[in-house]
């Protein structure tokens, strides 16, 4: 086979076959696949698109660029995935509270990208802790605790790693078929039997519109599908952070909270989090009424807890997570609220805004060498429709020094506007499956 040929075909809006897309794949992995031809053939597909038989060839073809797990478990692997937002810690309470429910949860999952939070660095956030372990590792606390959240191995979905840093460069990146493949092609090589996908809408969101959402949303279930993977999505609000908390340590501290049973610390958070679980139980073959009450169950009996301080120590954090966890975050030296300079409603919040805000105080990434600083972020953000009087907090800020505690105030203070009541988009917008 010859690349120039499969992306001439792209070009002329034909869709390559699946053994044209497993070897344009395996080249990418080896090197067989020079960058001018991926990069030609990022730009022919984001500019031509694919079918849903094309979608879903080429998410298996990455799958099955790199290794694929196995599992023989008595139970069902499940696992869900976002698109990405703002004080969105679900995988945090999710991973263990599936584990409470008997089933098994390999949750391979990435750094913060641009304005969102990244999960392995939130985990990090905790004291000797590490996400990187080998697949032997991974079988064993999965085997063990029911749960692992880690970072992918070096050689799962290789093609996926060499294209991902070629559309960065190509201005690619937002293309539905690419971005299908690339999430899903990670997910599925963890040999999973279900998947939810949580695909965020709103202005904490990269899909800033409903009609996107539901496009990327429709194009990951068929594709996930398609693989063999039964998969459902739900289409969820970001026009507000999920849970009060932005940052590493603090949404940590706000998880721990809601594992505790203080789910009144984060009611949306709470929210979402059973209902991707419910939805990934009813996949398995659990009615949904049941499936509730057993997510349920698990916060309030402290099952869920006691799986992810299991994972913690797994992984090398403090052994006694679940009972003295607020020793062991770090805390940033500055701390301040940002009072609101009027009296009304919170009538609208910009979540990018606030991500960068977190960013700015060091708690993202600019460029990929960057060092996160764990303590720094935004607590106890405010609510859309909260009523709000001058004076009082829209946020607490932690800072690393004065300096950077001006600057986040400034931008807390222009990313939230106070003015008459609003209408509260509600927080699962649609279903797809």
């Amino acid at each position: 086979m010859d690349a120039r040929a499969i992306i001439a075909k792209v070009r002329r809006q034909q869709t390559p076959d699946q053994a044209e897309l497993t070897w344009f794949a395996k080249g990418l992995a080896d090197g067989a696949v020079s960058d001018a031809q991926a990069g030609a053939f990022a730009m022919a597909v984001c500019l031509n698109g694919l079918t849903a038989t094309g979608r879903t060839a080429l998410t298996e073809a990455m799958r099955d660029s790199g290794d694929v797990l196995r599992w023989d478990l008595d139970r069902p692997v499940i696992d869900k995935h976002s698109t990405g937002g703002v004080g969105d810690c679900v995988s945090l309470v999710l991973a263990p509270m599936l584990a409470a429910c008997d089933v098994a949860v390999p949750m391979i999952s990435g750094r913060g990208l641009g304005h969102t939070g990244g999960t392995l660095d939130k985990l990090e956030a905790i004291p000797g802790l590490s996400t990187s372990v080998s697949e032997a590792k991974l079988r064993q606390i999965v085997g063990d605790v029911g749960c692992a959240i880690v970072s992918a191995t070096g050689n799962i979905a290789p093609a996926d790693k060499r294209l991902y840093a070629v559309r960065d460069v190509t201005a690619t990146v937002e293309s539905i078929e690419l971005i299908t493949a690339s999430i899903l092609s990670k997910k599925l090589a963890a040999g999973l039997e279900a998947l939810v996908m949580d695909v965020k809408v709103g202005s904490g969101a990269f899909m800033k519109t409903e009609d996107e959402a539901r496009a990327l949303a429709r194009a990951l279930v068929d594709a996930a599908n398609g693989a063999g993977c039964k998969t459902a999505a739900l289409i969820t609000d970001m026009d507000q952070p999920l849970a009060p908390s932005l940052g590493n340590a603090v949404e940590v501290g706000t998880c721990m909270e809601v594992l505790s049973g203080q789910t009144e610390a984060a009611p949306r958070l709470t929210e979402l989090s059973i209902a991707l679980g419910s939805t990934l139980l009813v996949q398995t073959g659990m009615k949904a009424e049941v499936a509730q009450r057993k997510l349920e169950k698990a916060l309030s009996s402290g099952a869920a807890m006691e799986k992810f301080a299991g994972m913690v120590a797994a992984l090398g954090g403090p052994p006694d997570m679940a009972e003295d966890w607020q020793t062991h975050l770090p805390k940033a030296p500055v701390v301040g609220e940002v009072p609101a300079r009027e009296t009304g409603y919170i009538a609208a919040i910009d979540g990018e805004a606030l991500g960068l805000a977190v960013v700015g105080l060091g708690g993202g990434r600019r460029v990929e060498t960057d060092q996160i600083d764990p303590a720094v972020g935004l607590t106890d953000v405010v609510t859309l429709g909260q009523k709000i009087t001058r004076g009082q907090p829209l946020g607490v800020i932690h800072a690393a020094d004065e300096d950077s505690a001006e600057a986040a105030a400034h931008a807390v203070l222009a990313a939230v506007q106070i003015g008459d009541v609003p209408e509260v988009p509600d927080l699962i917008r649609e279903r797809i499956s």
